[in-house]
């Protein structure tokens, strides 16, 4: 269903993201990721936050003329912004909709710098663009990967792209002279956790160049959701999952606390910090989470009906 928002950009105030603004042009995600941590957003919408959050999804129509008069606002303070943060920009949606393209096409015009994370093959339709600001050092991208394993995918994150064609996002990217990377998310113990390494290497091998990961975080109804999931794919483990997750949170299922919600705490955290380290090194994937992007170039171009002003 269309959403007719008010605004448009979303500050963030996070010390553990690298980014000061973001726009999410959908609600809900038909990836129907179990362990996505914006489920619970969707309670705010007196919607659940389980089958709900994969089906009924909104977007916001009139996001392209709010961010465009956001822009032209005098005074505007230009930092990068992130696109689909909290649900995937790129979701299979985007294809109807084509809102994420709008926007980034709004972006090469005002050359406005811009992040994208996605784990969305519809990405490939905009090479074009991304091509573009990529030229001008306006844009950054990530991709998600958080297993190999085709069959897991399968339960984890019913209606993603296969790993396959995530890698090979990966090395379309580079061809378009883009430096991508890899984000590792989330870690899930006893589930995931011993892929890191072949990750970081398949990864660094199609073309990614920096890498990140976190940790599982299992915010409010997120929880219940998981542990239903676990008891469901996983019976013979689910307990040794979760006492795992709970040394990652000081002995809850969850702390969400900065600096500390997105990479954990304790011996199994440590360990988990060492082996990314050493993977990283051994594959020369850069560390920092975000390239330096231009926020230099940005202008606002002429309109009809612009006003001309008398000196």
């Amino acid at each position: 269903r269309p959403e007719i928002a008010r605004t448009i950009i979303n500050k963030v105030n996070s010390p553990d993201i690298p980014i000061k603004q973001s726009i999410n042009p959908y609600r809900g995600c038909e990836h129907g990721c179990i362990y996505c941590f914006a489920r619970p957003t969707h309670s705010y919408l007196d919607l659940s936050p389980g089958l709900d959050f994969e089906t009924r999804l909104s977007y916001k129509a009139n996001a392209v003329e709010l961010l465009e008069k956001k822009f032209r606002t005098p005074g505007y303070r230009v930092e990068p912004i992130a696109l689909g943060i909290n649900t995937d920009a790129y979701q299979p949606i985007e294809r109807k909709l084509g809102i994420t393209r709008r926007l980034l096409e709004l972006m090469l015009e005002y050359r406005h710098p811009v992040s994208l994370l996605t784990k969305g093959v519809t990405m490939m339709r905009d090479l074009d663009l991304l091509e573009q600001l990529a030229e001008q050092n306006l844009v950054s991208v990530s991709i998600s990967i958080t297993t190999l394993n085709v069959d897991l995918k399968r339960r984890m994150e019913p209606r993603t792209a296969s790993p396959r064609a995530r890698l090979n996002m990966l090395s379309h990217l580079r061809d378009i002279g883009i430096d991508p990377g890899v984000m590792v998310a989330p870690i899930i113990p006893a589930i995931n956790d011993g892929e890191l390494e072949t990750l970081l290497a398949r990864s660094a091998g199609a073309g990614a160049t920096r890498a990140g990961y976190v940790v599982l975080r299992l915010p409010h109804e997120l929880n219940d959701l998981f542990r239903d999931w676990l008891k469901e794919h996983f019976p013979d483990r689910a307990r040794h999952v979760m006492s795992l997750v709970n040394q990652l949170h000081g002995g809850k299922d969850y702390d969400a606390r900065f600096g500390l919600r997105q990479s954990g705490q304790g011996p199994f955290a440590q360990l988990l910090v060492q082996r990314f380290e050493v993977a990283t090194r051994r594959h020369g994937l850069d560390q920092s989470s975000q390239p330096s992007l231009d926020c230099s170039a940005f202008r606002v171009p002429k309109r009809g009906g612009d006003q001309f002003r008398l000196i």
